[in-house]
């Protein structure tokens, strides 16, 4: 297996090399070097968006739900009914009653528009993480009729209150009065703070007694409806289907992935994209190796003369260039391997280190929703982006190869 060894010989620049070999061995090196970008590019990007997927994916249905049960009246009436008759599935894991509405909440002269949602607290650890999220207080202080709440901390931050501080919440339901027609107003004591790491959430929502939004919001006895979750999240749209002819009719059952289908798709989309954008870079640095091996077949004229008169055959010759170009797309392919993998599992460290040296903000909390860049360094990805490179790599050696191959002694040599 001479090829193996003359086409290593070549792919090597040889000491004392000048001219046309020097400027060959710099063009390889070159191709190496944007092999081992793109390869590192793609594998970083396809981790941030894998890990960007999956860490939303955990916050939103952290804090979201599964499966929501909703009457199109928008007041559920018999919920401990359907509360019942969810429970059974073998699929749900829990279930709770919930309140969703709209407010604004007032704290030391700020005013702040949010989410108000009212939970069963001693339920609500079956269906939600916020227990997991709390940084201060308990869910638990959120008893019925003592009108507690629970904001998150970039809410708290930003209307400068703490626990034991108060703040008003004035709902959009009027009440009639002498002066005239009357929002809804009531104190609320700050009881806990939680994080979820989602800013939408923590900067937005407000956490209150089921009883305390009944009474706030007129709802007597009755909910916005029921949430749940499921074992299996991604089996969520087939509970539905299971649920739907069990519970009485004028009920909507919406799971997570029609709730938020535009987000996850928006993310998908820019993870392809993405992913095709930046496989551009690699295709250019594995289709400079043809000009490499192009030089390499005009330099190399004379040697491959002399192997052709020596008995090579012409698909030796063709070997040889091959095994040159493919070393080349190996070694950038490895070290782009080795240094995607590094930066994909210290980006905690890269990031900011980064942000130091150039003294711009890469993550924004704010845009991004996530308060860190998140990674996950999916094999399955990884085998997809060494393989179509490598193949890109070996396409790219043909060419120059067959040509190379093509040469016949006598003419190599007349100009020798």
């Amino acid at each position: 297996m001479y090829e193996w060894f003359i086409g290593w010989r070549y792919t090597r620049r040889q000491r004392g090399t000048r001219g046309r070999n020097a400027f060959v061995s710099f063009i390889s090196l070159v191709s190496m070097l944007g092999l081992m970008l793109g390869v590192a590019a793609l594998i970083v990007v396809l981790s941030v968006m894998n890990g960007f997927q999956d860490e939303l994916r955990h916050r939103i249905l952290g804090v979201a739900s599964h499966i929501e049960v909703t009457a199109q009246s928008g007041m559920l009436e018999e919920w401990p009914a359907v509360l019942d008759r969810v429970r059974r599935h073998p699929e749900v894991l829990g279930a709770a009653p919930f309140i969703q509405e709209q407010a604004m909440v007032s704290g030391n002269g700020r005013v702040q528009g949010v989410g108000v949602r009212g939970i069963e607290p001693s339920l609500e650890r079956g269906v939600a993480q916020f227990a997991d999220y709390l940084r201060a207080g308990s869910l638990e202080a959120l008893q019925p009729h003592s009108y507690g709440i629970v904001l998150g901390t970039d809410l708290a931050r930003r209307l400068a209150v703490g626990l034991g501080d108060e703040v008003t919440l004035i709902a959009p339901t009027a009440t009639a009065t002498l002066a005239g027609v009357m929002p809804r107003v009531r104190a609320f004591r700050v009881v806990g703070l939680f994080e979820s790491g989602m800013y939408e959430y923590d900067s937005g929502l407000v956490l209150v007694h089921l009883r305390d939004a009944q009474a706030l919001y007129r709802y007597g006895e009755a909910v916005s409806g029921v949430r749940l979750k499921v074992r299996d999240l991604f089996a969520a749209p087939a509970v539905v289907r299971q649920l739907a002819p069990t519970l009485p009719a004028g009920l909507w059952l919406r799971d997570w992935t029609q709730t938020h289908a535009n987000f996850f798709r928006a993310v998908q989309l820019e993870k392809t994209m993405m992913t095709l954008i930046l496989f551009l870079i690699v295709a250019v640095a594995a289709f400079n190796i043809v000009s490499t091996l192009v030089m390499a077949v005009q330099d190399k004229t004379a040697d491959i003369a002399i192997l052709r008169t020596l008995g090579a055959s012409p698909a030796s010759i063709m070997g040889i260039f091959v095994v040159q170009g493919t070393t080349i797309g190996v070694l950038g392919l490895a070290a782009g391997l080795a240094l995607g993998l590094t930066i994909a599992h210290h980006l905690d460290v890269v990031v900011p280190a980064l942000e130091h040296l150039t003294g711009a903000t890469l993550w924004n909390k704010e845009i991004y929703f996530l308060s860190e860049l998140p990674s996950k360094v999916l094999a399955a990805d990884v085998l997809r982006v060494l393989t179509g490179s490598f193949v890109l790599t070996l396409l790219a050696t043909l060419y120059p190869s067959w040509r190379a191959s093509r040469l016949q002694p006598a003419e190599a040599l007349r100009h020798e």
